[in-house]
């Protein structure tokens, strides 16, 4: 079992945000300045070509802490971020580009790309809960969410199908090809999102999968718009949503 190992540490506007390692694996924790004894934690999963500290990564987690008082950690996925590229990485990206210079169905390469990551980031997230679950201000027994759009969506349903501390998920924009069973094992809340234009991944698709989880609380978030179009507004429905779940958990854990 690998130790955190903490590597940096900054403040600012009442947020602690610290660099960590697990094994070889980069990731960072954002935690309240102040009150966040045995907070509950949320998992953040970045998207595709982007990494741990991408702006979208620190919006949320910022909402997250200075919102709720929760704690936010983000690992980089397996090729993303600091973490090196192998040879089957740049073949995949390479062949994503080629079909999407070309104007063919980029799906076919995307959900066999994903499925692959996420093989190796779903163990990689589950050591990471273990030793951050061994910091005093987060514990073994607080409650625990995951967030993740796109890649996100694709590491993070195989990791909550699997994993359960996870008591509350919020995901999307994602095609349902490798996903399916994994939403049939899938009984959390979640709040799922999708592009109603989406050209991307089609509107039936988002549905298909929003349909197969088998959780008895699940809520269909459909915006209009593009893929590229996800509004920034429903990272603030995510954070209601984890505060409403995560926090009642929190409450019944003390």
């Amino acid at each position: 079992m690998h130790s955190l190992q903490f590597t940096a540490e900054s403040s600012s506007n009442g947020t602690i945000e610290r660099d960590f390692t697990v094994g070889d694996v980069p990731g960072v924790l954002w935690s309240p300045a102040s009150g966040a004894d045995r907070a509950p934690l949320v998992l953040l999963g970045h998207g595709g070509g982007n990494h741990k500290k991408h702006p979208a990564m620190a919006g949320r987690a910022h909402l997250l802490v200075t919102g709720c008082g929760f704690h936010v950690a983000v690992i980089d996925a397996p090729g993303h971020g600091d973490r090196p590229r192998t040879a089957r990485d740049e073949q995949e990206i390479a062949e994503l580009r080629e079909a999407q210079a070309a104007g063919e169905p980029e799906a076919p390469i995307v959900v066999r790309y994903n499925a692959r990551l996420a093989e190796l980031a779903v163990p990689e997230w589950q050591a990471t809960l273990d030793a951050l679950q061994q910091l005093p201000k987060i514990g073994a027994d607080g409650p625990v969410g995951y967030f993740g759009i796109g890649l996100g969506t694709a590491i993070g349903m195989p990791l909550v199908a699997v994993e359960p501390r996870i008591t509350a998920a919020v995901f999307g924009l994602m095609w349902p090809d490798a996903l399916m069973e994994a939403a049939k094992r899938i009984t959390v809340p979640i709040e799922f999102d999708l592009q109603w234009d989406d050209e991307r991944v089609p509107r039936e698709a988002g549905l298909a999968l929003f349909d197969a989880f088998a959780s008895k609380e699940k809520t269909l978030h459909a915006n209009a718009g593009r893929h590229f179009d996800f509004p920034r507004f429903e990272a603030d429905s995510a954070v209601r949503f984890f505060a409403r779940h995560l926090s009642q958990g929190a409450t019944s854990a003390a």
